[in-house]
């Protein structure tokens, strides 16, 4: 069952020779090919030390991207990835300036990443291949607005969503039936400064809300029926630091209640993310809630019997079967990558897997 009770969000840490072998590539010292062969390699290693370390969704590591969404989405007809002046503001450090802007209409027609992701799902043999993209809310609030080419929100939010619904059957297409949609945009909806960062681009919080759950329930509201779409929801992860803090409580009923996804994966590591309170608002026994309670920020192991306790005080909210387990994101949402080994990352995951075990034998 899909997802599955041990998961994980999909980005792995990138091998030395991979970092080396883009560094080259920007340079002009080796050609595309020669950082594609790279690539190709160490995916297909990947993929076997998933399967060595009991991972049942196997991703491609985003190995092929820089970062977690502005490679997707700048892939998008209509929208360039671009050098800013600034980076993103996370907590003690500034990001890379890059980002995305608008140049045309938003249009779905061909993309990298569907080739990306037969490779994958060659490789991955009888495994599940997942495969992981920026949610289209991540266009939405992330991209830098054109009102020369939009002067209507409505147009763009339409266009945007026209392109998902493309891009979806693109994947289905290609042999995915396990997707995943990464979104760090209902963060903006957690704590007073989130909602004052919407205030400042004269944005209503409330409506925003209702925004950002069209965006999601429209844009997979075509889905095939054995496609299983999840949503991680995530305040941020960049070189082991957040972007923002809150807990669920203020969207709790739109996220739990009102998004017809399959599942959602959800931060839920350490105090800045609230209590499991809000989780009373899930209303259907077919929605999958993935408790990360694992922290991919560090390499340290949490205590056990503490995270099977917090296990158990989700399972008083939402029936056990229901609950699964993964790392809270992803351990290398930029190529940068968190602070940990890659041993340590291989031995979160076996972690994860050894508690996943114990809790639904």
């Amino acid at each position: 069952m899909i997802p599955f009770h041990h998961d994980h969000v999909g980005s792995l840490l990138r091998p030395t020779n991979l970092i080396q072998a883009r560094e080259q590539y920007k340079s002009g010292i080796i050609p595309l090919e020669q950082l594609t062969s790279v690539e190709n390699e160490e995916i297909i290693r990947i993929i076997d030390k998933q399967k060595q370390n009991g991972v049942l969704g196997i991703t491609d590591g985003e190995f092929r991207r820089s970062w977690w969404h502005f490679d997707f989405l700048g892939g998008l007809d209509g929208v360039e990835y671009y050098e800013k002046e600034t980076g993103l503001n996370f907590h003690k450090m500034e990001t890379r300036k890059e980002g995305i802007r608008i140049t045309g209409k938003i249009v779905f027609s061909s993309h990298p990443f569907i080739e990306h992701f037969g490779f994958l799902h060659d490789h991955a043999g009888d495994a599940v291949a997942k495969q992981t993209i920026p949610s289209p809310n991540m266009l939405v609030y992330r991209v830098d607005y054109n009102e020369e080419i939009y002067q209507n929100r409505e147009t763009f939010l339409k266009d945007t969503i026209a392109a998902y619904q493309k891009a979806i059957q693109a994947f289905y297409d290609a042999g995915c039936r396990y997707l995943q949609l990464d979104d760090t945009a209902w963060a903006d909806l957690f704590s007073e400064e989130g909602h004052n960062k919407l205030r400042a681009k004269g944005l209503d919080p409330a409506e925003e809300m209702k925004v950002m759950q069209y965006m999601i329930n429209e844009s997979i509201a075509h889905k095939p029926e054995d496609l299983v779409i999840t949503m991680h929801i995530c305040r941020g992860n960049y070189k082991s630091n957040f972007f923002a803090s809150g807990g669920y409580d203020y969207a709790s009923e739109t996220i739990f209640g009102g998004l017809d996804v399959d599942g959602l994966f959800l931060e839920f590591d350490d105090e800045r993310s609230g209590s499991f309170e809000p989780l009373k608002y899930v209303n259907r026994k077919n929605l999958k809630i993935v408790l990360g309670l694992i922290t991919s920020k560090s390499g340290e192991l949490e205590d056990k019997e503490k995270v099977k306790a917090r296990i158990a005080e989700a399972a008083t909210y939402v029936p056990l079967e229901q609950l699964c387990l993964s790392p809270q994101c992803g351990f290398s949402s930029t190529e940068e990558g968190n602070i940990l080994s890659e041993e340590q990352q291989w031995r979160k995951l076996r972690f994860v897997k050894e508690i996943a075990d114990e809790v639904w034998k």
